[in-house]
């Protein structure tokens, strides 16, 4: 397996980047992660997602407030309709496990693609770490799609997978509430094949957890194709892990990777807080 080396320029002038695979993930240092960071810091940051597709920072000892802050430089916030947010700071997502916990996120997916208009990325920060476990995997949906042969990007090129959260969230809720969000949140129909609307690159964009076929194709054949596109996330060349530390940060793409949160911990405490930025709509 040969991957693309990306042809991106390593010189930054107010952060210092350094990549931790050859095509995603990079840990960035030089910073405070508050809403006052300089204009020309953010520009930085911001180019260093695009080309790393998921960043990292360590060390970040700030207060929520300075969280929500700094995720408001790169755009507007989104509440998930779902998930566990603080009572005072709905923006605020906010994911737990200890002894209680019965599993966890451990399915390779991009965030609520269930959505007309998906989240552009996601800041999450460690607030308590188990003493071993617990890590993120974030795969490179490009590089999976660049990975497929010739004529399977030739297959994949104009289809549309239809998104829904039932699978996910709708056993969770009534059925009462599980109408109300679907007259809110109804099924999308998303390209399998993203281009990204910066970087302009493909990227692959089907995800278990959320798709539940591929519109038009016979249910058979489109599930046998599903899962063949599926199973490129779980090639490592494509993979980048992180390993958490208290006050540890990811703030992903979520236009071009997945990630993988390993429940691989219990009964220890992991507790995670997340700002969303959102989105546009996939193209």
């Amino acid at each position: 397996m040969t991957l693309a080396q990306p042809d991106f320029e390593t010189d930054y002038e107010t952060i210092q980047v350094e990549p931790l695979c050859p095509t995603v993930g990079a840990e960035i240092t030089g910073f405070r992660m508050d809403g006052e960071v300089p204009p020309e810091q953010v520009a930085e940051l911001r180019r260093a997602l695009l080309e790393w597709k998921v960043i990292f920072f360590r060390d970040q000892d700030v207060d929520i407030n300075e969280h929500l802050a700094f995720g408001r430089l790169f755009g507007e916030l989104e509440i998930h309709p779902f998930a566990p947010s603080m009572e005072d700071h709905p923006e605020v997502l906010v994911i737990h496990h200890d002894e209680k916990s019965k599993g966890g996120e451990n399915q390779w997916h991009s965030d609520v693609t269930w959505r007309q208009e998906p989240s552009l990325g996601s800041i999450l920060r460690a607030k308590t770490v188990p003493p071993v476990g617990g890590d993120t995997l974030f795969c490179d949906m490009n590089a999976a799609y660049e990975g497929l042969d010739e004529a399977t990007r030739e297959q994949i090129d104009g289809l549309h997978a239809i998104n829904s959260f039932h699978r996910v969230f709708g056993r969770r809720v009534s059925p009462e509430k599980r109408a109300e969000v679907d007259a809110k949140y109804p099924p999308a129909r998303h390209p399998i094949v993203r281009t990204h609307p910066e970087s302009g690159l493909k990227s692959l964009y089907v995800n278990r957890p959320f798709v539940s076929h591929i519109d038009g194709m016979d249910n058979p054949e489109g599930q046998q194709l599903l899962e063949r596109l599926y199973k490129q996330a779980v090639v490592p060349e494509y993979q980048v892990r992180f390993r958490w530390r208290e006050n540890s940060v990811a703030f992903w793409d979520n236009r071009t990777v997945q990630h993988y949160a390993a429940f691989d911990y219990h009964p220890q405490v992991r507790r995670v807080e997340r700002v969303t930025i959102v989105g546009d709509r996939p193209a």
